[in-house]
């Protein structure tokens, strides 16, 4: 006869849908840059405690190392919108403490193309030379022509 298997871990922990990534996923989509941290062009990362209900709800949230500027009150926003499934822990109601970071990076500017970066377009045509072919398979078969376009942008 087998003995049973028991779990190691008496009480289950709620786990975001889909996983961590998942959870860097949603929180990248929703981030909301605030004006006032652009305008001071802060960078940086805000560290936060939080805590989760029986449901797997936040019910709680706090800053632990913020950057100000208006990032504080953003990622406290972020981590009230996270949903993680609940752990079944045998009809127990457990609150959970957990941390998270949340990294606030300035958006790459894509460079403006000048008036004068799109008048400095070339275009080059490339014809190669025919070969010489004898006069007898001239007649039977037509040169080939080749064309390349190179475009360069500066």
């Amino acid at each position: 006869m087998a003995k049973e298997t028991k779990d190691k871990h008496f009480i289950h922990k709620p786990i975001y849908l889909g996983g961590t990534k998942a959870m860097k996923k949603f929180i990248a989509e929703n981030l909301k840059y605030p004006k006032v941290a652009l305008e001071n062009k802060v960078e940086g990362t805000v560290h936060l405690d939080y805590k989760l209900n029986h449901k797997g709800e936040v019910i709680d949230s706090k800053v632990i190392s913020g950057l100000g500027n208006g990032c504080d009150e953003e990622a406290l926003r972020l981590v009230k919108l996270l949903k993680f499934e609940p752990a079944r822990n045998r009809k127990l109601k457990v609150t959970f403490n957990k941390k998270i970071q949340i990294h606030f990076r300035l958006p790459k500017q894509k460079p403006i193309a000048s008036v004068t970066e799109a008048i400095d377009q070339y275009n080059y045509v490339l014809k190669p030379k025919p070969k010489s072919k004898p006069k007898a398979l001239k007649k039977t078969t037509p040169p080939k022509k080749y064309s390349y376009t190179i475009t360069v942008n500066f």
